[in-house]
């Protein structure tokens, strides 16, 4: 008997909208797709991180303590980050789950250190790595700092904004940093030269990177064949 794949990422997403469209109040619903919509019409693709990008130097704190720095990372091997809003996202804890069965065993296979990163403070960030108990690193990218470097943050629109704060949720008294910023979901392969061999940005947070369009990117760079 051969193991069925399961689904994909963006299936899973999927049944999260369905679910949604079935059970959220339809203004609370439409607010949401406005918010997915209007980051897809109006982000700066000029501006995002991209392939053949040097990234510099940086050490960020890991949620169980000490410090994640990328040139001591990259001594080992290449780098996959991946960035995504906060531990209370559903569309978040559904994708680094889905990371964590389907892309982490096969990125530690071939000697690939996989970090994800959220804005969130630490005290809070490490409840989503508690919950599921990752194996992976999970990183507070403090204020947003390398997220920007990237060109991949956004605010909430005002009525986005209106409509969480209706509903009693502050986002920057979530995140623990008084602001409405956060990064799209992304996914960096850092070359063990600092130099990016891929990099894949979703304005639409209900979109994610499948696991194996990371793999066919990361394989050349351990001269593992497909």
């Amino acid at each position: 008997m051969t193991d069925r794949p399961g689904p994909s990422v963006c299936q899973l997403l999927g049944d999260l909208h369905a679910y949604r469209v079935q059970t959220m109040p339809p203004a609370d619903l439409q607010v949401n797709i406005d918010q997915r919509q209007l980051l897809e019409d109006t982000a700066d693709r000029a501006a995002f991180v991209k392939a053949g990008d040097v990234v510099e130097p940086f050490a960020l704190p890991e949620v169980h303590g000490g410090t994640i720095e990328l040139d001591r990372l990259l001594a080992a091997g290449p780098v996959v980050l991946l960035f995504f809003r906060y531990e209370g996202c559903p569309a978040c804890n559904i994708a680094l789950r889905y990371y964590q069965t389907e892309l982490y065993p096969a990125l530690t296979e071939l000697g690939v250190t996989l970090v994800a990163l959220s804005p969130q403070v630490p005290h809070r960030l490490v409840t989503i790595k508690n919950r599921f108990g990752f194996g992976f690193p999970v990183v507070s990218d403090t204020g947003n700092g390398l997220a920007r470097r990237f060109g991949i943050t956004f605010t909430s629109s005002p009525a986005a904004q209106a409509q969480a704060r209706s509903d009693g949720s502050d986002l920057g008294e979530v995140l623990g940093t008084g602001r409405w910023e956060l990064p799209m979901p992304t996914i960096v392969v850092i070359g063990q030269d600092r130099v990016v061999r891929f990099a894949d940005v979703h304005p639409d947070w209900l979109v994610r990177t499948e696991a194996e369009t990371v793999l066919e990117a990361v394989r050349p760079l351990v001269a593992v064949p497909a």
